[in-house]
This record gives structure tokens, sequence and C-alpha cells, in this order.
């Protein structure tokens, strides 16, 4: 009884600590800034101006519902591709850190992922706002949104822990998953359509999660239409098992990581 109790505060108190140190990590990184958390907003509409300003005017895309298509698939990439350049760093990064005190090291990404959904959900706020000014209405599907929220948010944390516990070793892992984003970028249905993708590939196409989770959001915000469910659900259940993995991984090399870095 008495170990139980011990492990539950233990838990509560690295819980305290993931919750305080995400909100300082944001106040931190708004106090940097002339702009502070519009920053957050700027930086990310830029970005996605400079994608339609390519893909939209200067290929010729130009059908009605290509800008909210564009800018679905970017507000859900940014925020996978933001966890996972940050998050796999996170517990090189934090070497000095663990030379002074013990911290399970699964803290250091959970905390990175935490810091970049609050920026996201900042994004995604915006984002409805202007789908409803484009002329989208709210619809009954919009229940199904914070059920694919959680789904993304648990592939991507899956995905990021096991980053963060490799990286450690193979520093250098660092800029193959930034080029490794990159093409996985152009196969994940921002910018194309499925339905560009020759039948014969589009099978091995739908193997990507990103490209069933953004064409989610699409069918719930602009064709009003319920998720694919059983989909839904199998990108969970990997992603559950993904995280459990992974974190074991961390927890296999807990003490390993000091020493090596």
């Amino acid at each position: 009884m008495m170990s139980n109790n011990k492990k539950l505060a233990n838990l509560a108190r690295y819980l305290e600590l993931i919750l305080y140190k995400t909100y300082a990590d944001l106040r931190a990184e708004t106090e940097r800034t002339y702009l502070g958390f519009l920053w957050w907003i700027f930086e990310p509409i830029m970005y996605m101006t400079v994608f339609y300003a390519f893909f939209g005017l200067l290929l010729g895309h130009k059908t009605d519902d290509f800008v909210p298509f564009l800018l679905i698939g970017l507000t859900a990439w940014q925020w996978f591709k933001s966890c996972l350049s940050h998050g796999s760093e996170t517990i090189l990064g934090a070497h000095h850190l663990m030379q002074q005190v013990y911290l399970p090291k699964v803290i250091f990404p959970i905390i990175l992922i935490l810091t970049d959904t609050v920026k996201f959900l900042f994004i995604f706020i915006l984002l409805l706002v202007f789908l409803w000014g484009y002329g989208y209405q709210v619809n009954s599907a919009y229940l199904a949104l914070p059920l694919l929220l959680i789904v993304q948010l648990l592939f991507t944390t899956a995905i990021t822990l096991f980053l963060a516990a490799i990286v450690p070793f193979v520093p250098d892992l660092r800029f193959v998953v930034e080029n490794l984003l990159t093409a996985v970028f152009f196969m994940s249905g921002i910018i194309l359509n499925a339905e560009a993708v020759p039948a014969a590939y589009r099978g091995y196409y739908y193997l990507n999660p990103m490209v069933n989770i953004i064409e989610t959001y699409r069918t719930i915000l602009m064709h009003n239409t319920w998720p694919n469910w059983s989909t839904l659900f199998i990108i969970t259940v990997i992603s559950l098992i993904g995280i459990g993995l992974a974190n074991r991984l961390i927890v296999h090399f807990e003490y390993l990581y000091p020493k090596i870095m």
C-alpha cells in the first residue's frame, strides 16, 4: 500500500512539473519576441501564404475549395511536424539537467508535445473562424473533432517519443528527420487530392496515417460528413502500442542517457 501511495505521489509531482514547465516554456517564448503569443499565429500564416502563392497561384490550382483544402492540410501537418522536429531533440538537449537531478526522461518530449499542442490550438481556432467566414457551416460532424484531435495527438506522441529515445545515440539522425519530413510532406495529401494518385498506388498511399488524418479533417470541416471510425480506431491502436513501446525504450535507457551525453 505504501509503495502504491508513493508511486501515485511521484506521478502527481511529475504531472505538476510537466504542466508547470509547459506553462513556463510558453511564457518564456512569448517574452522573447515583441509580438508575444501573436507570433504563434503570424508565423504559420506566413508559412501557409507561401504555399498558397506557389501551389495555388503559380501552379494554377484555382478550384473554389483549394484554399480551405490547403489550409486544413497545412494546419494539421504543421502540428505533426513541429512536435517531431522539436521533440526528437528533447532528451538530447536536456543532458545538463540530467547531470543535476533525476527525472524520468519521457517527461522532456511530453513537455514539448504539450507546448506545441497549445500553439496549434490557437491556429486551429483561427482555421475554424476562416472556414466559417468562407461559407462552411458548423455541422453535427464537428462532434467528432475532439476525437480526431486526440487520435492525431496519440499518433504524434508515438513517433515523437520513439525519435526522442534514439536520437541521443545517433545525434545526426536529427537532420535525417528533417529531410524525411520534407519527403513525407508531399506524400500526406496536403497539396494533392487522393484522386490524383494513380489507382495502382492508392492503397500504399493510404498506409500513411497522416493521409487518413488530414482527409478526416476535410471530411468533417468541408464535407459535413462523419469520419471513417474503423480507420481512426486502427490508427489509435497502432499509436497506443507505439507509445507503450517507445516509453519502454526510454525507460530501458533511463540511466544510460546521462553517460553517453
